[in-house]
């Protein structure tokens, strides 16, 4: 005899309303909660066969089933694998949308400079990773843990930490069950000295391996501080007389070439009051002393899922605001169309 759907549905269905209740479990009550519009004559045969097959026992006479060591087992395997399912698939979707994500920011830092006769300069992908999504912890090897964080926008960061004592599968359920209960939806400010306190007397003995968990989480949920920044059209300054000057050209071609000094006017441009999609930096304006005497127009673009940055247009003074101000208009309304029409699909 093999389990097939049906005896798995039926099974998984037994041990969840058992773990609710603590009660047997009849056909009766599984009839009502499954959805396989089964009778309870034939959810009561299959009980029968499950019960012969060693993954439920009945208690008493006459009373309802109860899993036994053999039904936890594969409930906890199932379980197990599923979660390893759903963090690959995640995994896999974002890695193909961060590859397309960086593929159209070079090419979007290239068509800027093309259509303005300007610099460009285009960070990103940025994922302001707020809130916790998932935990899993995982046994990989005596006396070595997987452990996969899932944080708001689908980013995935993992690791493998050492532990001091033998964990088993069913303690495994019990933990990655505890966090995931009290800390999913929260952000790095709101897992605080209680929350922390009650989770770590909650989880007993595995006290210590919270304390290794959430600094993982806590590591995981900080912005990610090695962003990418592509930069094209560096040599169009040579064509503006006020800006090629050797020294001038010198240090506004090596500002475009340092990540440091473009995350400095990121960093203010994030920190900036203005509601505005689209901001103006004229001269003095503009946070980076090498671009003083420059213009800088930048707008932010969000992808969807947590996923942001910033665009932006490096020029003269005298640069050509109405068109620049249009260009990054219209290629706002595309970055919608494209991306956050996708992800509301």
């Amino acid at each position: 005899m093999e389990l097939d759907d049906r005896k798995i549905k039926i099974l998984k269905a037994i041990i969840k309303t058992y773990l609710e209740t603590g009660e047997p479990v009849g056909s009766r009550t599984i009839s009502r909660y499954t959805d396989l519009k089964l009778s309870s004559a034939t959810i009561r045969n299959e009980m029968s066969d499950l019960e012969e097959m060693g993954y439920i026992i009945q208690p008493h006479t006459s009373a309802g089933r109860i899993p036994s060591d053999k039904g936890y087992r594969f409930y906890v395997d199932q379980i197990m694998q599923e979660k390893d399912q759903e963090v690959t698939e995640i995994r896999e979707v974002m890695i193909q949308r961060v590859d397309r994500v960086e593929l159209v920011l070079k090419k979007l830092a290239q068509m800027l400079a093309t259509n303005t006769n300007y610099a460009a300069m285009i960070s990103g992908p940025q994922y302001h990773l707020n809130k916790l999504k998932f935990i899993q912890l995982s046994q990989m090897a005596p006396g070595k843990l997987l452990v996969v964080v899932v944080v708001e926008g689908n980013l995935i960061k993992n690791t493998v930490v050492d532990i001091q004592e033998e964990i088993s599968s069913e303690d495994l359920l019990n933990l990655n069950i505890l966090l995931n209960s009290s800390l999913n939806g929260l952000t790095i400010e709101e897992i605080n000295l209680d929350v922390i306190s009650r989770l770590k007397e909650q989880a007993g003995r595995f006290s210590l391996l919270i304390d290794l968990v959430l600094n993982e989480v806590a590591e995981a949920i900080r912005t990610d501080d090695d962003t990418r920044i592509y930069t094209s059209g560096a040599t169009n300054i040579f064509k503006y007389p006020e800006l090629s000057d050797g020294e001038k050209a010198s240090q506004l071609i090596s500002t475009l070439e340092q990540k440091d000094k473009l995350m400095e006017l990121i960093d203010d441009i994030n920190e900036s009051e203005s509601k505005d999609d689209i901001q103006v930096y004229i001269g003095n304006e503009t946070p980076v002393q090498s671009m003083k005497d420059c213009s800088v127009v930048t707008a932010n673009y969000d992808f969807g899922e947590g996923i942001r940055g910033t665009i932006g247009i490096i020029g003269p003074k005298r640069m050509d605001y109405e068109k620049v101000l249009g260009t990054l208009r219209n290629l706002m309304k595309q970055i919608d169309a494209t991306f956050k029409d996708e992800t509301e699909r």
